[in-house]
């Protein structure tokens, strides 16, 4: 993975707790809420960084019309039927690779897209940033993979906006307004 910045941290630190397959056994909107405040860590060779999460969108199933699993499963979106905690990565508009983390139980395509960190907006700038590709997808979050997810400071539910998910209009007006985006502000 590749650094953002060359600023040391220590964010490592055993003592902060790594997100476990149960944290991520449960609908999308929830976990893509509770996802916010927590940490991305990634490894550069023996070190690693993190930052803070703090946008992310929910796809909720084969019946959420902007989900890619409304569809039917394809060879795309195969990782997202897989077990909770696995990443879905994927390539858009022929330019840009997307993060996701899968939730729900095994079988069920519902997934958690990855927006925003404390220094880097948008999903496209977040995954250029960490060097992040499709080799990742379908490979769990953990540390051995190179990239998991830790607990964070807790932003109070008044930090916490939702909002409609950006650029899904294709899925009608009922699914494009749903509050399925999180976002946390810090102001």
């Amino acid at each position: 993975m590749q650094s953002h910045s060359r600023q040391k941290n220590d964010y490592s630190s055993p003592s902060l707790k790594v997100l476990n397959s149960k944290f991520f056994d449960r609908p999308a909107e929830k976990v893509a809420y509770d996802l916010i405040g927590c940490r991305l860590h990634w490894k550069i060779g023996e070190q690693s960084e993190s930052r803070i999460i703090t946008e992310t969108e929910a796809y909720i199933g084969p019946e959420d019309l902007a989900s890619h699993a409304a569809r039917g499963r394809t060879t795309r979106n195969e990782a997202m039927f897989g077990p909770p905690g696995t990443f879905y990565v994927y390539f858009v508009y022929g330019l840009h690779w997307m993060l996701n983390v899968v939730t729900g139980p095994t079988g069920f395509p519902a997934a958690a897209l990855i927006r925003g960190l404390d220094s880097i907006v948008g999903p496209a700038r977040l995954t250029k940033a960490l060097g992040i590709t499709g080799e990742l997808n379908g490979k769990v979050a953990s540390k051995e993979t190179g990239v998991w997810f830790s607990e964070g400071p807790r932003p109070s539910r008044k930090q916490i906006i939702p909002s409609a998910r950006i650029g899904v209009d294709y899925a009608g007006p009922l699914w494009s307004a749903k509050p399925y985006r999180f976002t946390l502000i810090t102001k």
